[in-house]
């Protein structure tokens, strides 16, 4: 295939996403949100005002006992409150979508009421499970025929990026660990530059232009659309004890590990080695996409008048995938250099079999994704939609974000990336996994490029000793209302 038409095809390939965009935001905007009273939307989603306080009084106190004292001040007019027909909370990500996210926030107020609408910028979400939701809880155990209701069937906006709604989800998580269900569904109002999850559940790939009514219809569809299932994936790095290293907030710091769980692992380990541990929702990947969003978020961070809304950072991501190697390895000096199966070895368990089967790499693969979603990078495909045959021979399953399977695709240099992101090709499948484990050890290299759900950070490795990382599903799964 020649250069001219490679390049008028991955242009065509651009123009249908940008269409597919285009018009996802025009449809969001909803003929129908404009037609719903404001009236009517709060009669069906509002709490009833003796909870709020409540709720609101525990979280300000930092004490689920403070609800019940604001619950009996305030339930006299209980009469006059009508029962939700789904009573919703929006927590809301006020430093997404530029100038759309304080804007946004006084709008669902509007909408709503600020008792039922969280900044994160102010609260922790972690605060409203422990503290809200359990003010409700107690509240029903005494009696409270309306706590009970509005616990049984409260339902969840979050309003900002996929980094906001898994740090959302990850909140709720707890609930399935302390057994405290049901676990509110969660739906998505997209403030982010990718919004992969919000495009895996129907919300859409960008914030709407016409966004005071798409609100509103967003609000109207999540009171009784269908809830589905997503998985989630529990992430553990094991390395050698590294001072300075910045990992991103999803990673925490585990102070002890049982090395007995890893008996799998043959190489030694260091004498002193930190753990980390976290959960993602849509990828983990290796190499030069984790590259190129590194130097993407350190941009932000210095100069953050650069990054103000997802138009902007678009381009700054294309520039970045222009300049940080994609498209010019074939002419330095050593290209193979660059391949991932230098430093990286994987590990996988299929599901009918508890035995690790390593698989090869390709030697091409500069990047290396384990992928839970049907969208990655905005909004792209890159596993394809493989034929019922194909399957198979290859003896893989329909993807799906419940199949409790990640899938394991590379890609190559910039022209193949770029001919797979605007979906003329897929990418290099390599395997369908539940459990991972990756070996990196360096070499020539002395760093690698990891992100997990766009967090990126610089990994530094050496000779003497490998870092690991084992992905497995977590047991429960988050459930996310269908925006579609």
């Amino acid at each position: 295939m020649s250069n001219s038409k490679t390049a008028a095809e991955a242009a065509g390939g651009a123009n249908v996403a940008a269409r597919s965009s285009l018009w996802d935001s025009i449809r969001a905007c909803g003929i129908f949100g404009s037609r719903v009273k404001k009236e009517e939307l709060k009669r069906r989603i509002v709490i009833p005002l003796y909870l709020r306080s409540a709720m609101a009084a525990a979280i300000r106190d930092q004490d689920a006992g403070a609800g019940a004292s604001a619950a009996a001040e305030n339930r006299g007019g209980v009469e006059a409150d009508e029962m939700p027909e789904a009573p919703i909370v929006v927590f809301v990500n006020s430093r997404s979508g530029g100038r759309h996210g304080p804007e946004l926030k006084i709008r669902l107020q509007e909408l709503i009421n600020e008792e039922q609408v969280f900044d994160l910028s102010v609260m922790s979400p972690s605060h409203f499970v422990r503290y809200a939701l359990t003010c409700l809880e107690n509240l029903a155990s005494i009696g409270d025929d309306y706590a009970k209701t509005i616990r049984e069937k409260l339902r969840i906006m979050v309003a900002g990026g996929d980094g906001t709604v898994g740090w959302i989800l990850g909140s709720l998580g707890e609930l399935f660990v302390q057994k405290r269900e049901p676990v509110p569904p969660t739906g998505i109002i997209p403030l982010g530059t990718g919004n992969d999850l919000s495009r895996s559940f129907g919300w859409g790939g960008s914030f709407p232009f016409a966004w005071k009514s798409a609100v509103k219809q967003s609000l109207l569809t999540a009171i009784s659309n269908p809830v589905q299932n997503l998985d989630s994936w529990h992430v553990t790095i094991i390395m050698q004890e590294t001072q300075g290293l910045q990992l991103p907030y999803c990673l925490k710091s585990v102070g002890e590990y049982d090395l007995n769980e890893d008996v799998d692992i043959q190489r030694e380990l260091a004498e002193r080695i930190s753990c980390f541990e976290g959960v993602f929702y849509n990828y983990l990947s290796i190499g030069m996409d984790a590259q190129v969003a590194y130097g993407f978020h350190h941009l932000r961070n210095t100069r953050p008048y650069l990054a103000r809304g997802p138009i902007s950072n678009k381009l700054i991501y294309g520039g970045y995938s222009c300049t940080q190697g994609w498209f010019f390895t074939p002419c330095v000096k050593t290209p193979n250099l660059r391949g991932l199966k230098n430093i990286l070895s994987l590990y996988i368990k299929k599901v009918s079999n508890k035995e690790w089967e390593k698989i090869p790499i390709p030697a091409s693969v500069r990047s290396l994704v384990l992928l839970n979603l049907d969208s990655y990078g905005s909004g792209s495909h890159p596993w394809g939609h493989p034929t019922p045959e194909y399957l198979d021979q290859r003896r893989f399953y329909e993807a799906r974000a419940d199949d409790g399977l990640l899938e394991i695709f590379g890609m190559k240099q910039g022209w193949h990336a770029s001919m797979v992101m605007v979906e003329i090709i897929s990418a290099v499948h390599i395997a369908q996994a539940a459990a991972v484990k990756l070996e990196l050890r360096g070499g020539d290299w002395n760093r690698a490029y990891l992100q997990t759900d766009g967090e990126p950070w610089k990994h530094p490795l050496n000779r003497e000793h490998s870092t690991f990382l084992k992905i497995k599903r977590v047991p429960f799964q988050s459930r996310m209302i269908n925006g579609k």
